[in-house]
């Protein structure tokens, strides 16, 4: 089966772009590709897919149970609890691990959820 080319007929409509305007309009098509994948994420999550997720970041289960436990609390599971984790981070300036144990232990929650813009217990 042989394609028929049409790569010059695609490229017309670009083909004015200036290189700025080309970076923009990939972004703009990539969001378009990848924000339903986001939407999805946050939609199907669970608390033992978050667990996991932590397991594999190198907390033990119950350090894990307790970080997911205050996801849940504060309206974060959808964001990821490795998110919360890895963001809280680089917010402290701490070591990743560091940072999940400060959480795990039920310290900073507050600081953790303002990260993304919640002021407390969901």
């Amino acid at each position: 089966m042989k394609r028929e080319d049409d790569y010059l007929q695609r490229r017309s409509s670009i083909k004015e772009l200036t290189d700025e305007q080309l970076e923009q309009r990939f972004w703009k098509l990539t969001g378009q590709v990848v924000n339903p994948l986001f939407e999805l994420a946050r939609d199907h999550t669970s608390p033992s897919i978050e667990r996991s997720v932590l397991l594999r970041m190198g907390y033990s289960s119950l350090e894990a149970k307790q970080i997911v436990q205050n996801c849940v609390k504060y309206g974060l599971l959808g964001k990821g609890a490795g998110h919360v984790v890895l963001r809280f981070a680089q917010k402290k300036n701490l070591p990743y691990r560091e940072a999940g144990l400060i959480l795990a232990d039920g310290r900073e929650w507050d600081r953790a959820a303002a990260i993304f813009g919640k002021e407390g217990p969901a």
